[in-house]
């Protein structure tokens, strides 16, 4: 794209009714204008049959922490899995968070947002799907505390049964919602999406003001990409499948990949020209 033209523009063409993107084979710059967004499994590693068994490769932490501090902080990750895990799996370094589908937050002030079940509910729901799970053998029950993941991986001759305990239980207390994942089905509090999350975040310091970029895999991550297409940000689908993102990656090589060219040393150069300049810039060419 050349110089001076929107940076929020797609260069992928999207079908008004199935929205399929077609491949992203284009990178944002190294600068000062993007608020970054990453899903963790799926995108930044590869997914494995436990999610014990995940690991996000030290460099790929480097590029994102590099990325970071050309953005003024503004990275988060937003998964499904716990803060806790995220930090786990994110050390040493310590980025924003939202965990849990954007049940739990953590702002660039360390400051947490945390939705939380009342006691009883949390006690019953656990109970009935520790007794229904004892049935169902390879299916794994992973508590989050708010949140319940149900895990088929292992056992997907399970997948509709879980479905359905799924559905009866939201049925039974509507303050809950259900959703569905790769091999897993989850339940969780309702209004707590991955968009509503990165909407958060929008409103704060150092995400306001930012054009949103969010990289996500899953059915998960159409919230996200929804909230994003709407701030006219860069959505990108990782892997197959019909989504509403506005671009895509194969894979999570290709995630990898396009986060070194993000950040390899002649769109440093770029950057520091461009401040120097006074000016940012969006790349739609590699």
């Amino acid at each position: 794209m050349a110089n001076g033209a929107d940076p929020r523009a797609s260069k992928t063409m999207i079908k008004e009714e199935n929205r399929v993107a077609e491949p992203l084979t284009v990178s944002p710059e190294l600068s000062a204008n993007y608020a970054y967004f990453f899903d963790l499994d799926g995108t930044l590693a590869e997914i494995k049959p436990h999610p014990d068994q995940v690991v996000v490769p030290h460099n790929i932490l480097q590029l994102l922490h590099r990325l970071s501090t050309h953005n003024a902080g503004a990275l988060a990750l937003i998964s499904g899995r716990s803060m806790a895990e995220l930090d786990a799996l994110s050390a040493p370094f310590c980025f924003p968070l939202a965990g849990v589908h954007g049940a739990e937050r953590r702002d660039i002030n360390g400051n947490t947002h945390i939705v939380r079940l009342p006691q009883a509910i949390a006690r019953d729901v656990s109970a009935q799907l520790h007794a229904a799970l004892g049935n169902l053998p390879g299916a794994e029950l992973e508590a989050k505390g708010m949140a319940f993941a149900l895990h088929y991986r292992q056992a997907p001759q399970h997948e509709a049964t879980l479905l359905a305990l799924a559905q009866h239980i939201t049925q039974k207390w509507p303050q809950l919602a259900l959703q569905p994942g790769k091999c897993v089905v989850e339940i969780k509090p309702k209004g707590a999406n991955k968009g509503e999350a990165i909407a958060a975040f929008m409103q704060e310091a150092p995400f306001a003001g930012r054009i949103p970029v969010f990289v996500g895999d899953d059915l998960t991550d159409e919230a996200g990409f929804d909230v994003v297409n709407n701030l006219g940000g860069i959505s990108v689908k990782v892997g197959a499948g019909a989504t509403r993102a506005t671009g895509r990656l194969a894979g999570v090589p290709e995630v990898w990949r396009w986060l070194e060219e993000i950040n390899n040393p002649q769109q440093e150069k770029k950057l520091m020209n461009d401040r120097r300049d006074g000016y940012g810039s969006f790349s739609r060419s590699i």
